[in-house]
């Protein structure tokens, strides 16, 4: 389960794994009351609780409402679909296909970029451009890494999930050849530090898990 955080304008954000949702789903109603209404609103499925708790649920790849509502949104929650993950952050970049949760394709890579500035003047003016330059080439290596292992899995790819720095990440997906994956892309990013290998395998835990926008009583 993702870590909760505050929602504008009352309640809290988390996300919950697709496997454990009908457990959670039991809890909210042990705590809060039997569900009163279950109704489809878009792409959600709202849940009102007798204590006037009220649950929306988002599946990240969609859902087709039918009834039993809360069953079938729950069966397409689980169900295995097809993603790509890029991760950029200043110096090292991942890229990885999954199938659900299983790492199908990667690549993980990494270079130097200065990090320390300098002392002032023509000489802090030189690092500018350096780390720049630095910066640069980490963007390059980056798309290429993603046209080689990700592009090629963009016709059978659902979405995509980005992470690290946004605006190198952009920088990557600005590249024509990966025009494919960018119109695949998806919010809201994952959250990650360095990206690593094992960053980049534990990535399904946040793209995979169902959104919940919980509001209780005393949030109002």
């Amino acid at each position: 389960m993702t870590r909760a955080r505050p929602a504008a304008g009352g309640g809290r954000l988390l996300g919950v794994p697709p496997e454990r949702l009908g457990r959670w789903l039991d809890g909210v109603a042990q705590r809060h009351g039997a569900f009163t209404e279950v109704r489809p609103v878009d792409a959600s499925l709202h849940v009102t609780c007798a204590d006037t708790t009220t649950v929306v649920l988002t599946a990240p790849f969609g859902w087709a409402p039918q009834p039993p509502l809360l069953g079938t949104f729950t069966a397409a929650a689980r169900q295995p679909h097809r993603a790509a993950v890029l991760l950029v952050r200043r110096g090292r970049w991942a890229v990885g296909v999954f199938d659900g949760e299983e790492l199908v394709a990667s690549k993980v890579d990494a270079r130097q970029v200065q990090g320390r500035t300098a002392a002032g003047g023509w000489s802090q003016q030189r690092f500018a451009r350096r780390r720049g330059h630095q910066t640069d080439a980490v963007v390059a290596h980056a798309v290429e890494t993603a046209v080689r292992v990700l592009l090629p899995h963009a016709g059978t790819t659902e979405a995509l999930f980005t992470g690290g720095d946004r605006g190198l990440v952009d920088e990557v997906l600005a590249d024509p050849r990966l025009a494919p994956l960018a119109g695949l892309r998806r919010e809201p990013a994952v959250e990650v530090g360095e990206p690593t290998k094992a960053v980049l395998v534990a990535t399904p835990g946040q793209f995979r898990a169902v959104r919940v926008h919980i509001v209780e009583p005393g949030d109002r």
